[in-house]
This record gives structure tokens, C-alpha cells and sequence, in this order.
């Protein structure tokens, strides 16, 4: 039977306190890891065919970027969390049959708050990731 959709529903976003993953409340919106990576040029004369030659160089996992509704306690986590200098381990985990979790190493570098006239507050959270993106499964 092929594999369905799902929606983004029931993913859980986490944040390493230093000796467990804690839940994130109120998160939505999450994106990323918005993963890359660089290529080199090697064409060279006795290249064929008039197209450029390439090979793989170094990757980046990029950036998580997420936004949770404004709650001072959680506000706070990601303050404290921007203000350190340590990367923190972050992990989502989606609604899927496998439960496919993807756990980032990263720093908070963007922390923006948004005080709409009519609307909830929110806050946008960016995380730059360092290193690689593991993705495991609870099944």
C-alpha cells in the first residue's frame, strides 16, 4: 500500500533542558531543516559535451525556524537559549506511523516578537544548525 499524506498536526517540537527533551508549547508553523550544500567546479579543457563539471562539497543543515504564541515562560527558554553561546539540542517529531524524529544541534540566532492590534502575540524562533540533521523513528 503506497504511503498517504499527512498533515503537520500532532508534531511535537522539543528542547534538550541538558538531561531530557522537554515539550515546546504552542509551536506551529515549524520549517526547515532548510538543508544545502555547495558544489566545486572542476571543468577543464578535456571536458566534454560543452556542460560544467562538478563534485559535492561541504553541506550545511541550515536553519529550523518555527512560531509559537507568546508565553512569558516559554519566551524566556529561548531567550536564555539565544543568549548562550553552547549549541542545544532541538528535536521535531512528526505525526507520521513511524514517528520520524529529526534532532538538530543548534543555536537561537533570530528571537523576534510580534504584537499585532487584533491579534495573538507571536514569537519567531530561528535556530542555525550545526552539523548534520539525524533523523531517527519511536517505531
Amino acid at each position: 500500500m503506497p504511503s498517504q499524506a499527512i498533515t503537520g498536526l500532532g508534531t511535537v517540537f522539543e528542547r534538550h533542558n541538558g538531561s531530557t527533551f522537554e515539550s515546546v508549547a504552542e509551536v506551529f508553523n515549524i520549517n526547515g531543516p532548510s538543508m544545502n550544500r555547495e558544489t566545486t567546479e572542476v571543468t577543464t579543457y578535456d571536458s566534454i559535451d560543452g556542460y560544467r563539471e562538478k563534485i559535492g562539497g561541504l553541506r550545511d543543515a541550515g536553519q529550523l525556524t518555527f512560531t509559537l504564541n507568546f508565553r512569558r515562560d516559554t519566551y524566556l527558554l529561548f531567550k536564555e537559549d539565544f543568549e548562550d553561546d553552547e549549541p542545544r539540542q532541538y528535536r521535531a517529531t512528526l505525526p507520521d506511523a513511524q514517528q520520524t524524529s529529526m534532532t538538530v544541534l543548534g543555536l537561537v540566532t533570530d528571537l523576534p516578537l510580534t504584537i499585532p492590534e487584533g491579534d495573538r502575540i507571536t514569537v519567531d524562533v530561528t535556530i542555525e544548525i550545526s552539523g548534520t540533521v539525524a533523523i531517527g523513528s519511536e517505531t
